[in-house]
């Protein structure tokens, strides 16, 4: 036996003994009556169901809950579950355009099933720790919070001196491609039927892309583009990069390196199909402060970390707060419905160094609303 059939037969033990780890480890989630199951679809819909009962969607599903999740189990069991279709409306958040396909209650709890009992479990797994949206235990401040932790170990290291590169996919939803999920998909799953229904809901949304609004795209999504995150993690071996979402960075000490580093990222966007938008993606010098997630991050000489907040959110605070007067006037709002959304923001707020921000909005509900109360209090 040749040194290189020795190096292949070790490889093909330790794949063996980990796909038997997964199998023992995640049993449930590979085959399909296991995680259809009533239970939980059931639990599903408790999850479905918060936070949006007031829909009236949903307090129409939830009067006959029972009986609605038992049809749904026997269609699914039976082989005959079918999308419902989307309910599809224009969003405009800051500034841009969002096209949702938004899923009904009744697939709602199907796809909630499905990548609870299934898809997160299995997937995910392979994700790496830097890898923040959408997943149990993180989120948006999970990926703040890693990128100070990047800076410091930069800093440790390299002081101030080091770049950033910034990168950003241009409609990232829209540009998924099927063929590369449905790889991932087969790699990880045997079972025909939940590799039908998975593909079925992927291709609801057309030839190419994901919608916005549903579990599984959310999660497919982030799928996509776990080759790249391997990629810059494993090959080459660099520990400060993050990604969230479609937004991502690399931090290193040389600028040459990061160019080539982004040569690396467009030729793997380009085999994932992911179109990397030219004009967000840009490489900057960490001691000029760079704007991530809407957070502008500075780095002192003495290494600390200064996150401003983002002065649009400030403005649109300061608006709506002045808006309110009217609303509470004409009797739209209530004068807690304005201290909860004023508390909303002060906690969004907190997370950043705003103290005299802080104050002066303060200051201003105070104005608005606290002194005037007062007074109106004391009106016989």
């Amino acid at each position: 036996m040749t040194s290189e059939e020795r190096h292949e037969a070790r490889y093909q033990r330790r794949k063996a003994k980990r796909n038997q780890k997964k199998q023992e480890k995640y049993k449930k989630c590979f085959k399909y009556e296991e995680v259809f199951t009533y239970e939980n679809l059931y639990k599903a819909y408790i999850k479905c169901r918060a936070n949006v009962g007031w829909k009236s969607s949903t307090q129409k599903y939830i009067v006959q809950a029972p009986l609605n999740v038992y049809q749904t189990y026997k269609k699914l069991m039976a082989g005959k579950y079918k999308s419902d279709g989307f309910y599809e409306f224009d969003l405009y958040e800051r500034g841009k355009h969002r096209h949702i396909k938004s899923v009904t209650i009744n697939e709602r709890v199907v796809q909630r099933c499905l990548c609870d009992n299934a898809l997160v479990p299995v997937i995910c797994r392979k994700f790496i720790y830097d890898n923040g949206a959408s997943l149990p235990n993180k989120g948006y401040h999970f990926a703040v919070r890693r990128l100070e932790r990047h800076l410091h170990y930069h800093y440790r290291k390299h002081g101030q001196e080091g770049y950033i590169l910034l990168f950003d996919f241009t409609k990232f939803f829209e540009n998924v491609s099927h063929e590369v999920v449905k790889k991932l998909l087969a790699n990880e799953f045997d079972d025909e039927r939940l590799l039908n229904l998975t593909y079925h809901f992927t291709e609801c949304f057309g030839e190419k892309g994901l919608g916005l609004g549903s579990q599984i795209s959310q999660t497919l999504a982030l799928a996509s583009a776990n080759k790249l995150d391997h990629y810059i993690k494993e090959t080459l071996r660099i520990k400060g990069y993050g990604r969230y979402m479609d937004d991502g960075y690399v931090i290193h000490e040389s600028k040459e390196y990061l160019q080539k580093v982004l040569k690396s990222i467009k030729e793997i966007c380009n085999e994932l199909g992911i179109v990397l938008n030219e004009k967000k993606t840009q490489i900057v010098k960490l001691s000029h402060g760079f704007t991530w997630l809407k957070v502008r991050f500075f780095i002192l000489p003495t290494g600390k970390i200064i996150k401003k907040i983002y002065k649009r959110s400030v403005t649109k605070m300061r608006q709506k707060l002045k808006k309110f007067v009217k609303h509470v006037d004409s009797g739209k709002m209530t004068y807690n419905d304005v201290y909860c959304a004023f508390q909303s923001w002060k906690a969004y707020a907190l997370h950043f160094n705003a103290y005299h921000t802080i104050q002066n909005m303060s200051e201003l509900y105070n104005n608005l609303f606290i002194y005037r109360r007062r007074e109106e209090d004391y009106v016989f």
